[in-house]
């Protein structure tokens, strides 16, 4: 249940962990249904995604001082949308859980070397895995 997106410098890892959920609710003073509730509906305020940013950073890895230097350079100076966007998909993750990529078999990478055609490959997997 985490979320790896580009974010600053490089591709991150965001993850709201329990721990991370129960800071999420005292930095915002809100429960996590409230917050969520807030997303979906486009009522959240411009502090509440940093702090979802700031506990997934967290939550995925990264020490509490870093997380909070990142937010601090590269979240506050984002286009808010960009913002609202990353901060959607690290609760949605957590909310709705992470689906997993279909696995792609020997036999379909065998076929695309045989026709020369990876994305039709491809595409035939995500199909079959109904995505």
């Amino acid at each position: 249940m985490q979320h790896t997106a580009f974010f600053g410098d490089g591709e991150k890892t965001f993850a709201l962990t329990t721990e991370m959920i129960l800071e999420l609710e005292r930095t915002t003073g809100v429960g996590i249904g409230a917050v969520w509730d807030r997303f979906t509906r486009r009522d959240y305020h411009f502090g509440e995604m940093m702090e979802v940013i700031r506990t997934g950073l967290i939550g995925g890895g990264m020490s509490p001082v870093e997380a909070n230097e990142l937010v601090g350079i590269y979240a506050k100076a984002t286009p808010i949308e960009d913002i609202c966007i990353l901060s959607f998909y690290i609760l949605d993750a957590r909310w709705n859980g992470t689906p997993e990529a279909p696995a792609i078999t020997q036999d379909d990478l065998r076929h695309a070397a045989a026709t020369g055609d990876m994305t039709a490959a491809i595409n035939e997997t995500l199909k079959d895995a109904g995505l």
